[in-house]
């Protein structure tokens, strides 16, 4: 991950989480796909609120966040382990029956993602569920606050995926939003299977 993304949300762990939206409503259709129980793994948690609402469901969750005053944070409020981890950490393989990445994986510098997929990808079960959300745009960049973006077309992020593994594209579409800066942004949404 970037160092001066990871700086930024160590330093401001507590206003971003006081900012933390409620949990998006595409985290059930996720969880729809996933067997009862199933083991999930989140990235990037952040303030814990899909943490919350997978742990409420009664999944098996291991949380992870880059920083550790963000996971510090979450797992105080989740009374639930939330592990600091990057995700070149990541070193499982068939593991999990979900990932769950929302708006995190949009901070890995563009020719780092690919190999940040397959380690995903590995970490996955065979039929395992992925799902991942990024800005759409067309290179990379920083926001007002100093964070840096990799900033994705559909196709682009198709092909990143492809070079990481075989998938199945469950479902892909997009949202518009505004960030912690309060700048307007489209998202992109992708769920995956892994082949």
């Amino acid at each position: 991950m970037d160092e001066q993304t990871l700086q930024f949300y160590r330093h401001n762990a507590e206003s971003y989480a006081a900012w933390a939206k409620e949990p998006s409503t595409r985290l059930i259709g996720f969880l729809g796909l996933l067997p009862e129980g199933g083991s999930v793994l989140e990235l990037g948690c952040g303030a814990g609120n899909h943490a919350a609402e997978m742990l409420a469901r009664g999944f098996a969750l291991r949380a992870t966040d880059g920083s550790p005053e963000m996971a510090a944070l979450a797992s105080h409020r989740l009374n639930h382990p939330v592990e600091t981890m990057r995700f070149d950490e990541l070193d499982e393989s068939q593991a999990f029956d979900g990932v769950w990445a929302s708006a995190c994986l949009l901070h890995v510098p563009r020719d780092e993602l690919g190999g940040i997929l397959a380690r995903i990808h590995r970490a996955l079960k065979t039929g395992g569920v992925f799902y991942a959300s990024f800005k759409s745009g067309d290179g990379d960049g920083r926001d007002s606050l100093g964070r840096y973006y990799n900033y994705v077309s559909t196709d682009w992020l198709r092909m990143a995926y492809a070079s990481a593994g075989p998938w199945q594209c469950l479902s892909s579409d997009t949202s518009e939003i505004k960030s912690f800066d309060a700048a307007p942004a489209t998202m992109l949404h992708l769920v995956m299977r892994k082949g």
